[in-house]
């Protein structure tokens, strides 16, 4: 299956027992993901999040609404943001709440700005009075400044951001920084960025997404279109990616060194797999037409993106199980029985599991 032989720090249930969890954005495909893994721990998790934007959602076909307490409040309004939260004790913090869309980001950057950097601010000041455990805030890989040069960006590496997605992510890395100085740490209460990967798993049907694109078109029958398929990206499976930021929340709520920013990508020197790649291989295990390429001269979007990942195993002893290859096969068996008529509670709980197990 591509599970990799390395040091992998296994998800401790014992520490997320009754922990009571606020994840953001837990109506979006990763947060929805997050929810159904949390609650297998036996967390006590708190949802905030706007409606889904996605028809259909993971949030309502796995019936997350019923598994957690789910509030719906846009992070935007600050008034309600503060109200939540001071209604509200939390140990731990998992923001993942943000306009996730590259393309929707060019077309609406204002809009983009005040979701991922003012709805962080709103979050973190309501969050400061009274600060949890530990709190770690989801940005992107792409919040380097990408020359295109084919190099893995590290920790350390500039931040940066030439399109307005970017932009908005590698600022909510200096908010979140500044109130992790002015105010989280002298209190005791560690704060962090987690830089994800290029996420796919089953139940994203988001527009513009490269596996929601493919599954749409091959239920329709049709050809699914690539901009770039030469374009390569840290492809990562969202139980890699999830695991990743729960072992890094854990080692921030018990160990004072734990770095502060860390990229969760795939395993350093695992086989790269271009756009055009993970489209044919998409395209093989739906049974779909082959694609077809329609360039976009106009695109903003990187060619090449890379992240090194090893800080991660070195600090905190994680790293990802599934290769690029074995996440899209893992990715494709979702989407396959889902669409053969099986429950995606079931189907999110086995992969769960099987994960877990290391089969």
């Amino acid at each position: 299956m591509g599970v990799g032989p390395g040091a992998v720090a296994a998800v401790n249930a014992g520490f997320w027992r009754g922990r009571r969890v606020l994840v953001t954005g837990h109506t979006g495909f990763k947060g929805a993901w997050a929810a159904v893994w949390l609650r297998q721990l036996g967390a006590e998790v708190t949802g905030l999040a706007l409606a889904p934007d996605q028809t259909p959602s993971l949030f309502e076909l796995a019936g997350v609404g019923s598994l957690i307490d789910s509030h719906l409040i846009d992070l935007r309004d600050r008034a309600a943001v503060n109200a939540f939260v001071g209604a509200h004790e939390f140990d731990l913090v998992l923001h993942m709440a943000a306009q996730p869309i590259v393309r929707t980001a060019v077309a609406a950057p204002v809009d983009t700005f005040a979701s991922n950097i003012m709805g962080t601010a709103h979050l973190l000041d309501a969050l400061r009075a009274r600060p949890p455990k530990a709190t770690l805030v989801v940005t992107s890989d792409k919040v380097y400044a990408n020359a295109e040069t084919g190099r893995a960006f590290a920790e350390g590496d500039p931040l940066g951001g030439k399109d307005p997605y970017s932009a908005s992510k590698a600022a909510t890395e200096i908010v979140t920084q500044s109130f992790a100085r002015s105010y989280f740490e002298p209190a005791g209460a560690p704060l962090a960025t987690a830089r994800g990967g290029n996420v796919i798993g089953g139940g994203d049907f988001s527009a513009d997404r490269i596996v929601a694109d493919i599954v749409r078109a091959a239920r329709a029958h049709e050809a699914v279109v690539l901009r770039h398929p030469e374009a390569t990206r840290p492809w990562q499976h969202v139980l890699d990616c999830l695991a990743g930021y729960f072992t890094h929340l854990e080692a921030l709520a018990t160990d004072p060194a734990t770095p502060r920013a860390l990229n969760f990508g795939p395993r350093p020197g695992g086989p790269q797999v271009t756009v055009g790649e993970l489209a044919t291989l998409g395209v093989e295990a739906l049974g779909g037409r082959p694609w077809r390429h329609e360039p976009d001269p106009t695109s903003l979007e990187a060619r090449s993106l890379a992240i090194d990942a090893s800080l991660a195993k070195r600090s905190i002893g994680f790293e990802s199980r599934l290769d690029a290859p074995a996440a899209v096969a893992l990715t494709m068996d979702w989407y396959r029985r889902q669409g053969a008529g099986e429950d995606a509670l079931a189907l999110c709980q086995r992969q769960i599991e099987d994960y877990e197990a290391g089969r």
